[in-house]
């Protein structure tokens, strides 16, 4: 009777490892993949999840000597910013402040959230516009990443490694089931394929 191959332990190591990776991995990224699939939902369908913007515009004044100034690079910038969020609630970044002869424009943006504020430089006198999107925009955005700052772009970036090493560590363990091996690669190879006829073929 032929005594059975033993399994070299390089080959029994990578498969535990493997297998420790995919499962801890997927259970530790499970809430970001899930956010993703279903806020990409959301996004390709966006017609179909609209929510009702809510816009208020508000009247102000400033310091009439923190904008009227000789030489535009003189404006007070960081009194104007503290000014509207601290009287006006305005919050999320900074996104754009611009000088002009005549006018300020300051703007702040978030998910979901736009403020922009128009002040005559020469009373002080401000407009303020605050566009309030409802919860599906800002899942939306939290998605693409925009208007997010610097650590939510961080853990998009995490989460992509995760979902990579999801995937690699899931193929890797199809090769060390004998029996399923060759129909998993052949169910691999025509979800590929069928992705490149769809690119190709449908895709203007």
């Amino acid at each position: 009777m032929a005594l059975r191959q033993r399994t070299p332990a390089w080959k029994r190591q990578t498969h535990v490892a493997a297998r420790w990776l995919h499962i801890y991995l997927s259970m530790a990224s499970f809430a970001i993949v899930l956010f993703f699939a279903v806020t990409g939902l959301t996004l390709n369908h966006a017609e179909s999840f609209t929510d009702q913007a809510r816009t208020t515009v508000t009247k102000g004044l400033v310091d009439p000597k923190w904008v009227k100034t000789a030489d535009p690079k003189d404006v007070a910038k960081l009194e104007i910013v503290e000014h509207l969020r601290n009287t006006n609630g305005v919050k999320s970044a900074l996104s754009d402040f611009h000088v002009d002869d005549s006018q300020i424009t300051v703007s702040f943006k978030g998910p979901g959230y736009t403020a922009d504020a128009f002040i005559d430089r020469e009373t002080g006198k401000y407009d303020l516009t605050v566009v309030r999107q409802g919860l599906v925009a800002v899942l939306n955005d939290l998605h693409k990443g925009r208007d997010t700052g610097t650590v939510w772009s961080r853990i998009i970036d995490v989460s992509a490694g995760l979902m990579t090493l999801v995937s690699l560590t899931g193929l890797i363990l199809i090769f060390f089931l004998q029996k399923r091996r060759m129909p998993g690669l052949i169910a691999v190879g025509i979800g590929a394929a069928l992705c490149l006829v769809v690119y190709y073929i449908w895709v203007p």
